[in-house]
């Protein structure tokens, strides 16, 4: 009982509650009331102290653990809002790359038109000039906002956007989806693909977002599943991508990992980043399954009529 009680209130109460009842026991017996000898007193006090004193470290033990508990919860918070930091710069770097490229074409070509026509109208001339002027502009606050999220994300690996003379490396797409399943292949993953819908180009950033993500999602199949049958479906629909890889049970172990990776919060990013989401989880029978859906614009009249 007394540990308990000591267990529950705070060591400042429980000392107090301690040299309290020494003292009303030493009382009683100056005041020659019946509560035995003095051996019996000294003894009752010293083992109420003894409860006391146990009770008490008990319950810092209790909270140090719990404050313990606290610290590793923040560290695992502040370590995955540092990935997903990461990964939104890598990101917007790899869409800078895209972006930029097709805005100073625009530039470019809105500089270039007026001199490929004989004696243009003003009206052409000035609106040519403001479309020249509005894709500088978007490309410096596109400069700017890549800036930011830099500023935002922890230092990261330079090789991620440019290339080893220090330019940027050329994006994927979807166009090399199928030298990515070879090199899967090589390196002993069985792998098939499927393609629902009749395949079109899409939006620089969403053939770009949807080849990381089969990259990503091949990559962990090879750690985690090695030897897996696994399969790659891309289903065009009117309005959206769905992107979907499935791998089966591992044919053999896999090898110990370094640790917890990040890769299922870079492909959300992903996702998230055109609007739309991504699901990833074991599947019934052993495996995993990651399906993304991502909006795209609906096919145009070119794309239609194409054979």
């Amino acid at each position: 009982m007394l540990l308990l009680l000591a267990l529950r209130v705070p060591p400042a109460s429980a000392a107090v509650a301690a040299w309290a009842a020494a003292g009303a026991g030493v009382a009683l017996k100056l005041a020659g009331r019946p509560v035995g000898g003095w051996p019996l007193v000294l003894t009752g006090v010293g083992l109420f102290g003894l409860a006391v004193v146990v009770g008490a470290v008990r319950r810092g033990r209790r909270e140090d653990r719990a404050r313990l508990a606290e610290q590793i919860a923040a560290t695992a918070h502040e370590r995955a809002l540092r990935t997903v930091l990461e990964e939104r710069a890598r990101i917007a770097r790899e869409l800078h790359d895209v972006v930029a490229h097709h805005m100073s074409l625009i530039s470019i070509q809105a500089d270039a038109a007026p001199y490929r026509v004989a004696d243009p109208p003003p009206e052409l001339v000035a609106a040519l000039a403001s479309i020249r002027a509005t894709a500088r502009e978007g490309l410096t606050e596109l400069r700017h906002l890549l800036g930011l999220l830099r500023a935002a994300a922890p230092a990261t690996d330079a090789t991620d956007a440019a290339g080893p003379s220090g330019a940027p490396a050329p994006q994927p797409s979807l166009a090399q989806l199928d030298a990515l399943l070879d090199s899967v292949r090589a390196a002993g993953l069985p792998v098939t693909a499927r393609l629902h819908g009749e395949r079109r180009p899409l939006p620089p950033g969403a053939e770009l977002s949807a080849y990381r993500i089969v990259q990503e999602a091949l990559s962990n199949a090879l750690r985690h599943a090695p030897g897996a049958d696994t399969r790659v479906e891309l289903a065009y629909g009117e309005t959206a991508l769905r992107v979907r890889v499935t791998n089966g049970p591992a044919a053999r172990p896999a090898p110990p990992s370094p640790g917890a990776g990040h890769g299922t919060t870079g492909m959300r990013e992903r996702a998230a980043l055109l609007g739309g989401d991504l699901a990833a989880g074991p599947v019934p029978g052993g495996g995993y399954e990651v399906a993304a859906y991502l909006p795209v614009p609906p096919p145009g009249p070119m794309d239609k009529d194409r054979p």
